[in-house]
């Protein structure tokens, strides 16, 4: 919270009786200074590609720039504060009391978060939480979209890079409603598995991880059982010192692509990818056994890619602000560097949660300290009877 939304309260809550009044006398923002957004049309003609600019910003703002913050802020009826608690919470950067940077759309979305916390259907803290995940998740994809379109037409056309970036413009109007469209259709399909995954089965996968347990593990607290996997690539670091940008590229994509193919036919989510290692979980220790195998597999068979280390820890988990926490993700980070390149290794819980399923064999290796954990006593996670997965 800053020093000026403490000293006028800082309480969303507190704030929505007072309607500000679009002034400029108070509330004078700090940081760095903005350039002022024009209020209108330069003059003289136009040149194309700045029509094109314009056009598309119209159509992806909703309109014309015509609002100052205060403006909106008043329109939504809440402090210039609250507003900029949103605005920061959806990545915008700051905007001086003369800046025409708003449309009626961004008003409109101002005041469509501001009255879940009106009604009582969020608290405030919620509110922000779950804006900043919109914010940060769309900023990410934006970026991925934008850079991936940019290396097509780089590929397709034989342009430039500084070239394909600026005709870009152009060729997006004909994308975003599509694009809207399919964003639209897959929050909606995550939002589902992700309250089947973490609400409806939540319960049964607590139960499911009790076998073996004694209830004085370090991760006991924690409300999740989870399959925490690690896929590490081998080598990475000396390979791509030899790259161009293209060819390490074109490594890291395969690489992602193939870790998220694999881990969403196993049923699996891929958390995040740092670099040249993969984080997933899955909801069973069989589904997360299937996971890693399957990876371990694919690199080795990869005619590019380097070969994988893998672990797997079946244990309780912290999930917040999209990632996950907690003893159980820092032994399997661990077990990743004991692994052999194309191999995978476990626990001995998560050994002893494998050892009646006929699809994989167990082979212990010696015991190991291990910086946080002690001694431990790592498994080698194999194949046994069946197929594994099968990807099309």
């Amino acid at each position: 919270m800053s020093v000026e939304d403490q000293q006028s309260g800082g309480d969303l809550d507190q704030e929505f009786d007072a309607v500000p009044e679009p002034s400029v006398d108070d509330d004078t923002e700090s940081g760095p200074a903005q350039t002022p957004v024009p209020t209108g049309p330069p003059t003289g003609v136009m040149s194309a590609e700045r029509l094109a600019i314009k056009a598309l910003e119209s159509k992806l703002l909703g309109g014309e720039r015509k609002l100052r913050r205060r403006e909106v802020a008043a329109g939504a009826g809440v402090s210039i504060l609250s507003a900029r608690k949103v605005w920061r919470a959806l990545g915008f950067p700051n905007f001086n009391d003369e800046d025409v940077a708003f449309t009626e759309r961004d008003q409109a979305a101002l005041s469509s978060i501001l009255d879940l916390v009106r009604a009582g259907i969020l608290t405030e803290e919620a509110a922000i939480s779950v804006t900043r995940s919109i914010g940060q998740m769309t900023d990410r994809m934006v970026v991925w979209q934008i850079e991936a379109l940019v290396e097509d037409m780089v590929s397709e056309q034989g342009i430039p890079d500084a070239v394909a970036r600026k005709q870009l413009v152009g060729r997006l109007p004909s994308l975003v409603d599509s694009l809207e469209e399919i964003l639209v259709y897959s929050y909606r399909r995550q939002l589902n598995a992700g309250v089947q995954r973490l609400a409806v089965r939540a319960e049964a996968g607590l139960q499911a991880s009790e076998e073996g347990r004694e209830g004085d593990e370090d991760d006991s607290p924690l409300p999740l059982a989870r399959a925490v996997g690690f896929a590490d690539l081998v080598s990475y670091t000396s390979l791509s010192r030899r790259m161009n940008e293209k060819t390490l590229a074109q490594l890291v994509q395969r690489f992602e692509n193939k870790c998220a193919e694999i881990i969403s036919v196993g049923g699996g989510r891929l958390v995040k990818t740092v670099g040249d290692e993969v984080l997933y979980i899955a909801e069973t220790p069989a589904a997360g056994a299937e996971i890693s195998l399957a990876l371990a597999q694919a690199f080795t068979e990869d005619e590019i890619l380097p070969q994988c280390r893998v672990s797997m820890v079946w244990g309780r988990i912290l999930s917040r602000l999209g990632d996950i926490y907690g003893p159980t993700v820092n032994l399997a980070a661990r077990l990743t560097t004991l692994a052999q390149p194309g191999t995978v290794l476990v626990d001995a819980m998560t050994a002893a949660a494998l050892g009646q399923d006929d699809r994989f064999v167990l082979v212990p290796q010696k015991s190991e300290n291990v910086r946080g954990f002690g001694e431990i006593h790592p498994v080698m996670l194999a194949r046994g009877r069946g197929k594994g997965l099968v990807l099309d």
